[in-house]
């Protein structure tokens, strides 16, 4: 796995000069991209995007958060066979109208796009087709949710949390059996809306086609929003996606000020729980991380979500 190709897509934003602000946002990116680059991970424009609202990112860049860049974006990070993936982001989160009906909440969670107000929030089950049910053959993808109502924003089959004591409980299955929807046209409802296929490749075109020009020459092309059929039902796939969230779905995720630095609760955690320990396993990693928030006075509790149900006290967090 070492020799394997490593990619990143960081995520950071503070919704700068808006009533939504928060503080963090960037300098959790800047600081994930840090522990990173002591990972392996290089920051060349092929190998790492990063999507923020800093100060000078123009709203019409392809780096700028918006709804359409983001899930570009994501398709740019899976789409490559054999791949180590991290992803991270640093943002509000949400929860909208569960429109395929298989909540027993009737609430999807979501992240929340920079221009969330005009096209919408992105919905658990829009990013579960865009990182897991797209994600090329051979690839192991880890994902830092540092945001609030995250618990199932991926909506990954496995989900595992920490209590006080430091014990793992398996929490029920999501979806469990729940087929996933397999037209374009019904991807986002209540929060981007699309009428059919050709609108939805329209409307990422110019993002998709700048990020797909990033990939290496002669590198298997990467397929978009064509093709109108996505495989298998939820929890079938069997993807190696595993995700650390900042809080349950009904909890917020704390915007912290830590050491005089404006950081989100959950990056903090994650990281101080790496320096610990380069080479965790997934109990270890997530008692940690729980045991960092309890001790620092912040109610939220992290969960791990898995692709795959797996070893998690002797399985080493993969990155």
């Amino acid at each position: 796995m070492s020799n394997q190709r490593k990619k990143s897509l960081l995520i950071g934003i503070n919704y700068t000069g808006t009533k939504n602000a928060l503080q963090g946002c960037h300098q959790d990116i800047d600081n994930i991209a840090e522990f990173l680059s002591y990972r392996g991970y290089t920051d060349d424009h092929r190998s790492r995007i990063v999507l923020s609202d800093l100060r000078g990112v123009p709203y019409d860049s392809p780096y700028y958060p918006t709804g359409h860049n983001i899930l570009a974006a994501m398709d740019w990070l899976v789409c490559e066979p054999n791949s180590t993936l991290f992803l991270h982001y640093s943002g509000h989160g949400g929860q909208i109208q569960d429109v395929d009906g298989n909540r027993s909440t009737g609430l999807d969670d979501s992240i929340v796009p920079i221009d969330f107000e005009e096209r919408g929030q992105i919905s658990s089950t829009l990013l579960h087709e865009h990182l897991v049910t797209r994600m090329a053959p051979g690839c192991t993808l880890f994902i830092v949710m540092d945001c609030c109502h995250s618990g199932s924003a991926v909506e990954l089959p496995f989900v595992y949390r920490s209590d006080s004591e430091g014990q793992i409980n398996l929490m029920d299955n999501l979806k469990a059996g729940a087929q996933l929807v397999g037209q374009a046209s019904n991807l986002i409802q209540g929060g981007f809306s699309y009428e059919k296929i050709g609108e939805a490749r329209e409307l990422f075109a110019g993002a998709t086609s700048f990020f797909r020009g990033l990939k290496h020459m002669g590198e298997q092309e990467e397929e978009g929003l064509a093709g109108g059929e996505f495989a298998g039902q939820y929890g079938s796939e069997q993807k190696m996606v595993t995700m650390f969230s900042g809080c349950r779905d009904d909890q917020t995720s704390a915007d912290a000020r830590i050491q005089g630095q404006s950081t989100g609760a959950m990056t903090w955690a994650f990281l101080e729980t790496m320096k610990r320990d380069a080479n965790p396993s997934y109990v270890q990693a997530l008692q940690t991380t729980r045991k960092l928030l309890d001790q620092s006075k912040y109610s939220q509790i992290p969960q791990l979500s898995c692709g795959v149900e797996m070893d998690l006290e002797n399985t080493p967090l993969i990155l």
